[in-house]
């Protein structure tokens, strides 16, 4: 190597890096994908290594990529620090950030409450990824995440979002053609829609397991959203937490002083990407949002 990257090549590495796609990269950074794939072909001339294996599925990034990702990551977090001092961005926060979250949680109770943050920041863009899963901070799929279990390695800052409890839900129409429900032990009795149970993004998704007895689980799901649907035509019942229950009354509690199980999310993001007034705009929404709304995830009693 006898010169050194440009910054500019290396924040094409980064947006690649965590899209994977190059029209995922020149959407970002609003240029054609091209010139993603010319930036991408000079750095590796450059530094006279391979940074991505290529595929029909997208960009990879190879050994020496995840070796020189720390390091464009840490120049990134340096240049925005200082363009943020120098021109006065405690005022304006400008941007993109990526937040991973799950999926239902995202669409129904994160979505809605972005939409005055972004009118409020006009320079501020947010990709909102709805996932089957929890997002992957450690290869930057996310900026910052909504998940279960915090990551146990690396730097993170993490706080507790929200407690929130799932209750059990069925369709009136379901309630009026099967076994009454009254007590803990009638459950044993009736169909249930859930997750796919060798799909879990996490193990405390497996509540089912504190009903005390396999259930009959008619139909399973990676999808919450449609475990919702399901359930509300009637196939089953379904234990969920508040924010995921349509308010139309197509899904009715039961048993509701006799069960529950309860969950905490947390709020994750990398240390050097928490320190962006960006990321820090969007952590403060979300504890705003738990804060404000706790019978989104606990009905009260």
């Amino acid at each position: 190597m006898t010169t050194l990257p440009e910054w500019t090549d290396l924040r094409f590495f980064l947006e690649l890096a965590r899209s994977g796609t190059l029209s995922g990269t020149s959407r970002r950074l609003s240029v054609e994908h091209t010139t993603v794939a010319r930036r991408i072909d000079r750095l590796e001339e450059q530094l006279g290594a391979t940074l991505f294996d290529r595929s029909r599925e997208g960009y990879q990034l190879t050994e020496m990529g995840l070796a020189l990702l720390p390091h464009a990551e840490a120049m990134e977090s340096a240049v925005t620090a200082a363009q943020d001092e120098l021109s006065g961005a405690q005022i304006s926060v400008r941007g993109i950030v990526r937040l991973g979250v799950p999926e239902i949680l995202g669409s129904r109770v994160i979505a809605p409450a972005l939409v005055d943050l972004l009118q409020a920041h006009p320079d501020l863009s947010v990709d909102l990824l709805l996932l089957p899963r929890f997002a992957n901070l450690a290869n930057r799929e996310a900026d910052l995440g909504v998940m279960l279990d915090p990551p146990s390695t690396g730097r993170y800052m993490v706080t507790r979002l929200a407690s929130f409890r799932m209750y059990i839900y069925g369709a009136p129409s379901y309630l009026a053609k099967h076994p009454p429900i009254k007590e803990h032990a009638d459950l044993i009795k009736h169909d249930f829609v859930d997750y796919v149970q060798d799909r879990l993004a996490s193990s405390g998704l497996n509540y089912m397991g504190e009903l005390g007895f396999t259930p009959h689980r008619r139909m399973c799901c990676t999808s919450l959203a449609a475990q919702c649907e399901a359930a509300a035509l009637g196939l089953g019942l379904i234990v969920a937490p508040p924010y995921a229950v349509p308010d139309d009354g197509r899904l009715v509690r039961v048993l509701e002083k006799n069960f529950y199980a309860e969950r905490s999310f947390c709020l994750v993001a990398p240390t050097d990407l928490y320190r962006l007034q960006r990321v820090r705009v969007v952590w403060n929404l979300l504890r705003d949002v738990a804060e404000k709304n706790p019978a989104l995830f606990i009905v009260p009693e």
